[in-house]
């Protein structure tokens, strides 16, 4: 086995951890985010969101984050999730280029799901 044939299979790995390691830290933080006033946005499309969410989250698809963000207070922090982080990373850009500061991705909508 040589070296270049290992590199894909390690990236994987390492991209899969990532993701893991994502998780955990933000089911960690998110208890305080809360606390201290976040906002959960979920960037799903109504039909995925209807099939499953979390309850404190709003529903902004992210075909719509633009033009609603201007209903959205700028000083306060949003954590933006979606099915894997993909749509969420895109919503963050948008945001972030629309002036927003406090921008978070959780990654997948099932990340911030906390325990009671």
């Amino acid at each position: 086995m040589t070296l270049e044939s290992l590199i894909l299979p390690l990236l994987i790995i390492l991209f899969f951890a990532y993701k893991i390691y994502k998780s955990q830290k933000m089911k960690k933080i998110l208890p305080d985010l809360l606390k201290e006033g976040a906002i959960i946005i979920d960037v799903r499309s109504p039909g995925e969101f209807a099939g499953g969410h979390n309850p404190l989250s709003k529903n902004i698809p992210l075909d719509q984050i633009a033009e609603k963000a201007s209903s959205l207070d700028k000083e306060k922090t949003y954590i933006l999730c979606c099915a894997s982080g993909a749509r969420s990373a895109a919503a963050m850009g948008v945001l972030k280029g629309k002036g927003f500061k406090h921008v978070m991705n959780a990654g997948s909508w099932s990340s911030t799901l906390i325990k009671s």
